[in-house]
């Protein structure tokens, strides 16, 4: 066999090893690049298959009781719980990765641009980015379902241990179980796909230069999703006030109250881009006249977009959780208030303790997946931002002011999402309350009773938060020198 030969047999066995390398090695890159997503979806998965897995162990519990098993109300209760839960895990999911994906297109519009020039389409190009949503739902439920599964074993072979549990014969893995792990694939592309839609407004113009941010004026108005919020706030605002109303002398007027929360609260996420940034610059205003503290502000203003994409998630969870807070502790302070019986009135107000933890903790880690995204797009904003703190360090600016101004930006933003997520929560809880307990009290309004220890630990939150948000920004903005970032694109 001659040289010539062997070579062309090497290279028809490599051709397809090096191809596969390169795909394994793109891969890699787009896993790396969207770590945050992947994580988003790994938790989302997680939390769905181990609070589905959960149920299913509770169910088998139940059918090992005649007794209990005889009512179906128990099972049906137990999975609707579940999915209202899990369902709000993928909605916050869906949004903080729309948003990250929405922020990574933002940093690879010289890229998209580039390749525009070279005669792919827009839509080519967003494909492109759609393709990688479905890569990282499909590694964030594989993890998730793996991680959720082991979780709930574990729980489980340690409380039979203990004997909380009887030893029965456990299987953790239904059907059921995995419909997050479809459901986050599912949320993932469509985020994705959402995220990606910032590819159409790129131009093959953009990439025979430096690509700068929007001047404000030339935004556009976004007129009709402004109208929309309006519309959807002031008439859930209506039914809300109406159930309100309507609870005084029925309370079914909760149900009343419900819709109009649920309306008003949607008007509030879809028009956030209005509401946000007066939040940002009045906290902004807090914070001090100096420079760092002014620069600061301004930034978090500048681009109202990215500033809501950072935040409306976390305003999302803390909203929830207060809402969920508010209302268990009003009606906590009412039946104590009219309870006569001391022994009785312990026994409630326990219950209502371990409801509140439960609840607080099954809404708060729809918060958790928020605070990664806001991580996330503090990250990506620093890394599209190098030229600027190139700037910066040009005329004179310290690492200290650098990383000062970063980490305010953070707290900023992480104080305005708890605040307004609190005041919503707070409006909501009291209105869900006042609605099925006002004929019980005579027709008479009642004062919401706010959870003190809640308030003080989503104060402790905003600053872990900040602190957390802008760790790796500011390193990686301070880890640059001048004229690097300057000659950055």
């Amino acid at each position: 066999m001659s040289a010539a030969t062997v070579d062309r047999a090497g290279a028809r066995g490599s051709a397809p090893t090096g191809a596969r390398a390169a795909a394994r090695s793109a891969l890699g890159d787009q896993l790396r690049e969207h770590r945050p997503s992947v994580l988003v979806a790994a938790l989302g998965t997680t939390f769905g298959v181990a609070l589905l897995s959960v149920s299913h162990v509770f169910e088998q519990l139940i059918a090992s009781d005649p007794a209990v098993a005889a009512s179906g109300t128990v099972s049906t209760m137990l999975d609707l719980v579940a999915s209202v839960f899990v369902g709000l895990a993928l909605y916050v999911g869906a949004i903080v990765t729309a948003n990250t994906f929405t922020t990574v297109v933002a940093g690879r519009t010289p890229t998209i641009a580039l390749m525009r020039l070279l005669g792919s389409s827009a839509r080519d190009q967003r494909r492109v980015v759609a393709r990688e949503g479905l890569v990282v739902g499909v590694a964030g439920a594989l993890i998730g379902v793996v991680v959720g599964t082991l979780l709930v074993v574990v729980a489980v072979g340690v409380l039979v241990a203990r004997g909380t549990l009887p030893d029965l014969d456990y299987s953790f893995v239904s059907v059921g179980g995995l419909v997050p792990a479809v459901a986050v694939v599912a949320t993932t592309v469509a985020a994705a796909w959402i995220g990606s839609r910032r590819v159409l407004q790129v131009t093959p113009l953009q990439a025979t230069g430096v690509v700068q941010e929007e001047p404000v004026g030339s935004r556009p108005r976004r007129v009709l999703r402004t109208v929309l919020a309006a519309l959807l706030v002031v008439g859930g605002g209506v039914l809300l006030l109406a159930g309100v109303l309507m609870g005084l002398a029925n309370e079914a007027g909760v149900l009343v109250a419900f819709v109009g929360g649920v309306l008003s609260f949607s008007g509030v996420v879809v028009g956030a881009h209005t509401v946000m940034p007066a939040g940002l610059a009045a906290v902004g205003r807090l914070f001090g006249s100096g420079q760092v503290a002014r620069l600061a502000a301004e930034n978090a203003v500048r681009q109202p977009e990215r500033s809501t994409r950072a935040t409306i998630g976390i305003v999302i969870g803390v909203t929830l959780v207060t809402t969920m807070s508010v209302a268990l502790e009003t009606l906590r302070s009412f039946i104590g208030s009219i309870q006569q019986d001391p022994a009785y009135a312990a026994e409630l107000d326990t219950m209502f303790t371990t409801t509140l933890l439960v609840m607080a903790g099954l809404v708060g880690f729809s918060a958790v997946i928020a605070a990664v995204g806001m991580v996330n797009d503090m990250s990506l904003s620093v890394l599209q931002r190098r030229r600027e703190l190139g700037l910066l360090r040009a005329v004179g600016s310290t690492v200290g002011q650098i990383r000062g101004m970063i980490l305010l930006e953070a707290a900023q933003m992480a104080v305005t999402a708890i605040v307004v997520g609190v005041v919503l929560g707070t409006v909501y809880g009291w209105a869900g309350a006042q609605s099925l307990l006002g004929a019980a009290n005579q027709g008479m309004l009642i004062a919401p009773t706010l959870p003190v220890p809640l308030l003080v630990g989503l104060a402790l939150t905003a600053a872990v938060l900040a602190g957390v948000a802008a760790l790796v920004p500011a390193r990686r903005a301070t880890s640059v020198t001048p004229v690097e970032a300057l000659a950055a694109r």
